[in-house]
């Protein structure tokens, strides 16, 4: 399953507690943008408007073969494919103090384009810094360890 697009703030600002998969309701020229490449998820998040989720602010290119599509915008929201039940437990989740929905990654499972994403919980400027610090450390050993 080739990745797509990688949104790589989401596991630095936030803790991922439970990860889920979702297809993407989308229009042709949007399809062969993305699997060629041009979609970012940067600064994208999901959001839940009367019990259906949508992939919002995430920035598809227009196909650039396509022609002249009218009105079209980048970043509009896109619905999500979920299970109804999944949806449910989700809506609960979302509502606990703190636990948001975000995009992970996007990627081509067989000839579909799917989202994956997590419940999460935004972490706190001393736990990004500590994350920090470890990484610098195990850097510096490993830089240690490569010389003998």
């Amino acid at each position: 399953m080739p990745i797509l697009a990688i949104n790589k703030r989401a596991s630095f600002d936030y803790k991922i507690l439970e990860k889920y998969e979702a297809g993407l309701v989308l229009t042709g020229p949007e399809v062969k943008s993305i699997k060629t490449g041009h979609i970012s998820l940067k600064e994208s998040f999901v959001t839940l408007k009367k019990n259906e989720l949508y992939l919002t602010n995430a920035y598809i290119a227009p196909y650039k073969f396509s022609g002249k599509i009218n009105n079209y915008e980048p970043t509009q929201p896109r619905k999500l494919l979920l299970k109804k039940n999944e949806i449910k437990t989700l809506i609960g989740k979302v509502k606990t103090k703190g636990l948001t929905l975000v995009p992970l990654r996007v990627y081509t499972k067989k000839r579909l384009i799917k989202l994956e994403f997590a419940v999460a919980q935004g972490k706190k400027e001393y736990d990004k810094r500590e994350n920090i610090k470890k990484k610098e450390s195990q850097r510096k050993k490993n830089r240690i360890l490569k010389r003998y």
